[in-house]
């Protein structure tokens, strides 16, 4: 495989890496830096409300903090206000 390096900030990074001498190639620098990195795992929302989907993150705000609820668009505030 070929890997072509375009963005010269990547490649001055390589090259600091590798100037450490902590890596034996630039082989040896990607293979640790893919080990060290998470892996994504895709994520289906499908069918989800946001409710579902926001779920995970509830405990890292203060009660009340965050409204899940669904807010009306500023055009259907101004339908029913004028009704």
């Amino acid at each position: 495989m070929t890997i072509e390096v375009h963005q010269p900030e990547l490649e001055a990074l390589i090259q600091r890496r590798m100037a450490t001498g902590d890596f034996l190639s630039v082989e040896d620098l990607l293979l640790k830096a893919l080990e060290a990195s998470p892996v994504l795992q895709p994520h289906s929302r499908d069918g989800q409300s946001l409710d579902q989907v926001f779920a995970a993150v509830r405990g890292l705000f203060a009660d009340g903090e965050l409204d899940f609820s669904r807010n009306p668009s500023p055009r259907a505030w101004l339908i029913c206000r004028n009704r």
